[in-house]
């Protein structure tokens, strides 16, 4: 979360990604680094114990919100 704040503050595009155990956290990185509205994107919990190929389905189910975060879907 917090790397992609900063890379918002220095103006490269970025989108976080957590997954759902870490919505409030992040939520309270976002407001603690002054972004309270700073979208990002979660992924069921856990991911650690997932194959190369569940991690890749997650990836891809995520990349029309991180093209919406972006602005260019």
């Amino acid at each position: 979360m917090a790397d992609g704040i900063l890379l918002e503050r220095a103006g490269v595009p970025a989108v976080s990604i957590c997954t759902d155990a870490f919505t409030v956290p992040a939520r309270a990185m976002a407001k603690a680094y002054g972004f309270p509205g700073f979208a990002f994107v979660t992924v069921p919990h856990p991911v650690a114990s997932l194959t190369r190929e569940q991690i890749s389905q997650r990836a891809r189910e995520v990349v029309p919100d991180v093209l919406r975060i972006l602005g260019v879907e």
